[in-house]
């Protein structure tokens, strides 16, 4: 295959950016993305030049840490899948393929496709866990009833990996997908209902100071989730919060 790359390049936070083009011949349709960016490195550095930076671990699928934007869609063109499981057979031969990072007020700029996701860490410090001891003495998990349903539910959610694709996807640049699939799986089960109402009001204070925009229903954050999480956690989120403040008026 041959493809032409417009690659976002930008040397640091303070670098305006652009996009630079690239020529690539004998792309196998069967390697993945990261590896066809891998080559691209490959032959600049053999050329002198700087590498392209972008994000990688697993490259399975379940870090979330190859977050990249090609051509406008978050991960690329595959539905459920990040951008390390997308095959080059997913383009046409002869393909222009922009490679963009997230573009977020919350997620600013480090190097070329890399961003600071960091934010992420922060809203779930300040309410995404269970801070029960779930250490010795306690009954064995398989001791506690869990309807069948509940423990669907919890595990539907907890399939987020954090990669930030909803945010990146999302015109107001919202978390709440990422902000109600992490306090879903909680709230489901016997250890985190007794924080539910206070943990709900800590993670939509902590998004809104990250910068993070405000959820309007335009789903794109559910069609861009590589784990294809459902926009119906936002709706029980945003039952649980008008809940909250409701008990926090009758207790005032």
């Amino acid at each position: 295959m041959k493809l032409t790359l417009h690659v976002w390049r930008q040397k640091s936070p303070a670098d305006a950016g652009r996009l630079v083009t690239y020529k690539r011949d004998n792309v196998s349709a069967d390697e993945s993305f990261l590896e066809m960016m891998d080559e691209l490195n490959e032959d600049l550095i053999r050329q002198g030049e700087e590498p392209v930076a972008f994000e990688h671990d697993c490259r399975e699928g379940i870090c979330g840490s190859c977050a990249m934007m090609i051509n406008g869609q978050a991960h690329g063109p595959e539905r459920g899948a990040t951008a390390c499981q997308l095959h080059m057979r997913s383009f046409a031969d002869g393909a222009e393929i922009v490679v963009e990072p997230w573009r977020a007020k919350a997620f600013p700029a480090v190097k070329d496709l890399v961003c600071d996701r960091s934010a992420f860490d922060r809203l779930i410090q300040s309410g995404g866990y269970v801070s029960v001891n779930t250490g010795g003495g306690l009954p064995d998990g398989n001791a506690l009833p869990i309807p069948k349903v509940d423990n669907e539910r919890a595990l539907d959610s907890s399939a987020c990996i954090g990669c930030g694709a909803c945010v990146a996807a999302c015109p107001n640049a919202s978390a709440m997908l990422f902000l109600s699939a992490k306090a879903g799986h909680l709230h489901a089960s016997p250890q985190g209902r007794t924080e539910r109402t206070e943990r709900v009001r800590k993670l939509v204070a902590a998004h809104d100071r990250e910068g993070f925009g405000h959820c309007t229903n335009i789903n794109e954050c559910e069609a861009a989730c590589p784990k294809e999480i459902s926009t119906e956690f936002i709706s029980e989120l945003n039952r649980e919060y008008i809940g909250s403040a409701a008990k926090t008026m009758v207790r005032g």
